[in-house]
């Protein structure tokens, strides 16, 4: 662990979300004398987040508590366009419409997580729409695209990997790198933002809008990525085998979400404690030496104080009480899942409509291996027709079906 003279470089050290910096020695020293107005960029692709942004929400929250100024840039512009960083094929393209709609979702969350306001720390919600939209094409050209070359351009992992495997990418695609690196240029300009944080896989976007920021403002401005976040057994963070762990209620009920936590892989639990709640550290390492089944302690306790944050304390009480009540004393709790059948649908149906599988193929086997059972008697065949009472998949995965 590095010794920063910062709040905000010892919170972040400690807690494990550096990856990488641009200028450690100056952002420490800028962040120990001034306010520092950073920014993460979030794209308005669907209308809730899931957990693979957490992270990066957090890391707003940490800039926050240690007395600087969170800008949360929504990306109405650029999502028109879609970020090809990770990705194999172009993103279905959205009207103004659904990215207006995606967005108002969006925010939802970090009402939640951040305080906004007017005053010098409160954070503020911008949209790049408001200047990317504005920008003429021959504008761009002149005055930004001389400080990017095609040779660098091709040199990006998002680039190289498209081009590598032979699959197009397009042009719009292509100039995605040129507008994210412009964001940072305009947020410079109108909020003063001195920091651009995100996930590692975007340091390449991230020194493109330090590099044009110093070019185009003679600004000194700073980069700051998160390690990539996986789960112990290598996954991405972020999706389940039933689909992604989303943010807001809408697009996952609390209980499953709280269930999400409460699940995690033992090897996750102290990590996971560091970076999505605000608990002590010191209480975390007390958690973290917790062996064998006591560490289901730990886990509710993640499970609690993450959904708290996310959810709202009420969303939190109510799925530990359900699960307590499912688990502990065989009922079935308030917040469980509810499916109403039809005279048509079968076991298998149900586990698939529920989403507690990713396919119908998924689900027929695992109803053939004896997983499923409704009122606790085990069903095997994946054509019986699904009857009223509660389903379970495993000891995990449970719900009524009316």
């Amino acid at each position: 662990m590095s010794e920063y003279t910062s709040d905000l470089l010892r919170l972040l050290d400690e807690r494990g979300y550096v990856h990488q910096m641009t200028d450690a020695t100056g952002l420490d020293a800028l962040a120990a004398r001034q306010i520092v107005p950073g920014y993460i960029g979030f794209d308005a692709t669907a209308p809730s987040l899931h957990i693979g942004s957490l992270v990066q929400i957090m890391m707003l929250r940490r800039l926050q508590q240690t007395g600087h100024k969170p800008i949360v840039l929504m990306g109405g512009g650029t999502t028109r366009i879609g970020d090809p960083s990770g990705r194999d094929e172009s993103r279905k393209v959205l009207d103004d419409a659904t990215i207006a709609d995606n967005i108002a979702g969006i925010r939802t969350v970090f009402e939640r997580l951040l305080t906004f306001g007017d005053g010098p720390t409160d954070a503020i919600m911008v949209n790049n729409d408001d200047w990317l939209s504005q920008l003429g094409y021959i504008d761009l050209l002149r005055d930004v695209g001389p400080h990017f070359t095609v040779n660098r351009m091709l040199s990006f992992d998002s680039v190289k990997l498209r081009l590598e495997r032979e699959q197009s990418l397009t042009f719009l695609e292509f100039n995605y790198m040129i507008l994210q690196a412009y964001d940072f240029v305009e947020l410079g300009r109108r909020h003063g933002c001195r920091l651009q944080m995100g996930g590692s896989d975007q340091w390449g976007n991230i020194v493109n809008g330090i590099e044009l920021s110093r070019r185009m403002e003679s600004r000194e401005v700073y980069g700051l990525t998160t390690p990539l976040l996986t789960t112990a057994d290598g996954a991405k963070m972020g999706k389940t085998a039933a689909g992604a762990v989303w943010l807001n209620e809408p697009q996952l009920p609390a209980y499953d979400f709280w269930q999400y936590w409460r699940n995690v892989d033992d090897r996750d639990v102290a990590r996971f404690l560091r970076l999505f709640t605000d608990l002590p550290l010191s209480e975390i390492a007390r958690l973290e030496s917790l062996e064998g089944a006591e560490i289901n302690a730990a886990k509710i306790v993640l499970a609690n104080e993450v959904t708290k944050l996310v959810r709202g304390e009420e969303a939190s009480a109510s799925a530990e009480a359900t699960a307590s009540q499912t688990f502990a004393a065989g009922g079935a709790g308030d917040d469980l899942p509810r499916l109403t059948i039809t005279a048509e649908m079968t076991v298998a149906n149900a586990l698939k409509e529920l989403g507690f599988v990713a396919s119908g193929g998924e689900s027929k086997r695992k109803v053939a291996e004896g997983a499923v059972k409704i009122d606790g008697e085990t069903i095997t065949d994946p054509t019986a027709p699904a009857r009223p009472g509660k389903i379970s998949l495993g000891k995990k995965r449970h719900a009524i079906l009316i």
